[in-house]
């Protein structure tokens, strides 16, 4: 919840947010929960801003990026 507060500021700023999840070892055999993490963020700050690009994977990242409406 800190994290999220802090997101919440910055797209208060008028600033874009870039979210990654980065998987290591026996993680990458379960990414599902990795992608559910993202849209229950993207869920939470979608009365302030949207999703700019979709949760995508990117070797052992997954990111999500996010700009204030």
């Amino acid at each position: 919840m800190t994290k999220l507060k802090k997101a919440e500021k910055f797209i208060e700023e008028g600033s874009k947010l870039r979210f990654t999840v980065l998987f290591r070892g026996r993680e990458m055999a379960r990414m599902e929960v990795g992608q559910i993490l993202l849209e229950r963020v993207a869920e939470i700050l979608n009365q302030i801003a949207k999703v700019e690009k979709v949760p995508e994977t990117e070797g052992r990242r997954m990111t999500l990026i996010m700009a204030p409406n």
